[in-house]
């Protein structure tokens, strides 16, 4: 047992510096994001990170743990919230799955390390990493995607070009640029005396950086002029409406009736603002996502106070309601998440159902396997994912509709506007999370808006609801947990931007450079072997510092 343990410290002593320093990696991505919001903090973890992997001693195996770590790292940090919902155990599952990507790229990037400009090779396999974790597993969990905790720094306006990809792209572009760099620099003064460090040591990671700046600054100007309001763009006015609920919890279910009553409360009180000139007439009014958890279209109750709310406010209402879906059964009682355009006069039209369901609280996949290992397997839903246009029609304006899960995904936002949104709606439900997953999920919005140049309203049960300009900036917001109202004029967008017209093709060639990039580096290792003559031992290079295997 003593040599056992001898031999694990004697694995474990050289590396400690290398893990450590993926935890901090990790650490560093997370303080990106909501609480903390500091965007820079991930360019530093991925120079932490870039170093790591440089090094000689780590070998593909060691890239897969140490990207594993940074991953346990991120995602134990990011999601906390998760564990007030269903427990620490689904909390720690779940972090540990989403880690998998993170040391996929650590494996990959020590496999392209090789090539020239690795720096460059290393921000193509990460956004290769980002692509495998949006698309899989059951439709992927975008949540922890880089470009989103760049929302409050100066790379966002890369997302009008590219969308969340090229901005993932562009910030470990500059991460593993700057580690480059430095390591370029150290280089040099370790060798000063010896010799003069050669240009192109510092010409490639010197490039990528100039390279992401100067994109950043030749896009900036487009994007605050149009958060600025200028152009000829119709202007609107919009409410979004936060009834709150009695308390936080996954009781709210249970309170479905309070939660209308809330919403139609608040509502009267906007259009008693209104008339008493206190707020600007509404065009139509937004309300959350299961602001009516009561089928309006088949309970009378519920349909008259709705319709009690759209007389006195006199346009139509965007309402979040659960429908019965017409597979409903006993044993399958399925519904739609949907939206409903709600008019004072006609009552029910058009509607939004929401087309991309949340795998494990919507819906579960495999329900008699996950009802064997969990007691909250049976409070997932039954909610079937809809099929549309993503747009609805409120007194003539074309409003995108992206229901809370669905405006992380790329698709769902830019196919409404594809299909002639002038403006964006995000209604959603947070009633059982708190506020650092409602800021999280507010920056998945002010990308959104950047990418598509359109204005957002985003309208939450209990907040944070917000509305949002094209460049990014909150015009208005409410606090968490609170009855509010928000009145504020938008401008009517037409025209659509690159990342638009583009966003898919930008991904799918920064997925298959980086993919090309791990072929061509695999197929010169595969030619270097058979070059060789005989079989050779790699030399150690750094005796304190042994190779992960």
């Amino acid at each position: 047992m003593a040599s056992r343990l001898a031999r694990a410290g004697g694995w474990f002593a050289p590396r400690w510096p290398r893990q450590l320093a993926a935890i901090a990696a990790g650490a560093l991505l997370s303080a990106s994001f909501a609480p903390l919001d500091r965007w820079w903090a991930a360019i530093v973890g991925l120079v932490v990170l870039g170093v790591v992997l440089t090094r000689p001693a780590t070998t593909k195996a060691g890239g897969l743990g140490y990207g594993y770590l940074v991953g346990l790292a991120f995602y134990l940090l990011l999601l906390p919230w998760i564990s007030g919902l269903v427990g620490a155990l689904p909390w720690l599952a779940l972090a540990a799955v989403c880690a998998l990507f993170p040391a996929v790229f650590g494996l990959l990037a020590v496999v392209v390390r090789g090539l020239p400009g690795w720096p460059v090779g290393f921000a193509l396999v990460w956004v290769l990493a980002e692509w495998l974790k949006v698309t899989i597993p059951f439709g992927g969990f975008p949540w922890g995607v880089l470009a989103f905790g760049q929302t409050g720094g100066p790379l966002l306006p890369l997302a009008q070009l590219g969308g969340a990809p090229l901005v993932s792209f562009a910030a470990a572009l500059l991460g593993f640029g700057l580690a480059a760099l430095g390591l370029a620099v150290l280089s040099w003064w370790e060798h000063r005396d010896a010799q003069q460090l050669a240009p192109p040591a510092v010409a490639v990671p010197g490039v990528c950086i100039v390279v992401v700046l100067m994109a950043t600054a030749l896009v900036y100007p487009q994007v605050r002029q149009s958060g600025a309001g200028s152009g000829d763009d119709a202007g609107v006015t919009v409410a979004a409406v936060q009834g709150n609920v009695p308390r936080l919890g996954l009781e709210f279910n249970a309170q479905r009736r309070a939660v209308l009553d809330n919403h139609v409360k608040e509502t009267l009180r906007l259009a008693e603002d209104v008339r008493a000139g206190r707020a600007a007439a509404p065009h139509f009014v937004i309300w959350p996502e299961n602001s009516s958890d009561i089928d309006p279209l088949a309970n009378a109750d519920a349909r008259d106070q709705i319709d009690s709310a759209a007389r006195a406010i006199g346009v139509p209402i965007l309402v979040g309601a659960v429908v019965t879906h017409p597979d409903w059964t006993t044993d399958n009682p399925a519904a739609s998440n949907t939206v409903i355009v709600w008019d004072p006069v006609d009552g029910p039209g058009q509607r939004h159902d929401k087309r991309i369901v949340q795998p494990f609280g919507e819906y579960l996949p495999w329900r008699g396997f996950f009802r064997l290992l969990s007691p909250y397997a049976d409070r997932a839903g039954y909610f079937v994912p809809g099929s549309g246009t993503g747009v609805v029609d409120a007194a003539g304006v074309p409003v995108g509709v992206a229901t809370c899960w669905e405006v992380i995904f790329d698709r769902a936002v830019r196919a409404s506007v594809r299909n002639g949104a002038q403006v964006l709606a995000v209604p959603t439900n947070n009633a059982t999370f708190d506020v650092t997953m409602s800021e999280q999920q507010l920056a998945f919005a002010r990308l959104r808006a950047v990418e598509h140049d359109r204005y957002t309203v985003v309208a939450g049960t209990t907040g944070i609801s917000a509305v949002i300009a094209p460049d990014g900036r909150e015009l208005a917001r409410t606090d968490f947990f609170e009855p509010a109202y928000l009145d504020a004029q938008v401008r009517l967008k037409t025209s659509q931007t690159p990342a638009t017209r583009w966003g898919p093709a930008v991904q799918l060639a920064l997925v298959a450079a980086g993919a090309a990039a791990v072929l061509a580096a695999l197929i010169l290792a595969i030619r270097h072997n058979s070059s060789s003559a005989r079989p050779t031992r790699r030399a150690e290079t750094d005796s304190e510092e042994p190779h992960d295997q």
